[in-house]
């Protein structure tokens, strides 16, 4: 009876231990990533000329620049480009972007302008695509309204504004 009875008992641990692989063996379900990002490049409007009533330059996402007004756009090696923003996160979530308020930017040579954010390559809500260490490209415009020659001197214009990116 006792060589039957531990005879049993092996079967029994055996079955446990079998079991127990199964549950450990298993794959653990993937964990989220938090939307991470990164500024990839600033918003660059280029060079420039200000007539006497001013007006806009304005970057679209693509890439592209447009003036308005007395404005008058100049190809004198400075580039123009659109913000970049490097958006990291698991494929298929959902990310919210808010616009900062308008920012002033101060002259090198004394002056300001202000600068109100554009346009996205992607839509205020957009679901990402790519998988990580990949990231997703948000492209983003701006607008900036230009004085009169002067109330904006020649010279560097610089300033922060600020995206909010809220994920679902």
């Amino acid at each position: 009876m006792k060589s039957r009875y531990g005879y049993l008992k092996w079967i029994a641990a055996l079955a446990l231990l079998s079991a127990t692989t199964a549950v450990l063996g298993q794959e653990q379900p993937p964990r989220p990533i938090a939307v991470h990002v990164d500024p990839g490049q600033g918003l660059i409007f280029g060079a420039f000329f200000s007539g006497p009533s001013g007006g806009t330059v304005t970057i679209f996402p693509d890439g592209t620049r447009t003036v308005m007004g007395t404005v008058v756009g100049a190809n004198m090696g400075y580039p123009f480009a659109p913000a970049i923003f490097e958006v990291e996160a698991n494929p298929g979530t959902i990310i919210h972007i808010i616009r900062g308020p308008a920012v002033v930017l101060n002259g090198s040579n004394g002056g300001s302008m202000t600068m109100t954010i554009g346009q996205f390559s992607t839509s205020d809500t957009f679901v990402t695509t790519a998988t990580p260490p990949t990231r997703n490209l948000v492209r983003v415009g701006g607008i900036l309204t230009v004085g009169s020659p002067p109330s904006n001197p020649v010279g560097a214009y610089n300033g922060t504004f600020s995206l909010t990116f809220i994920q679902e």
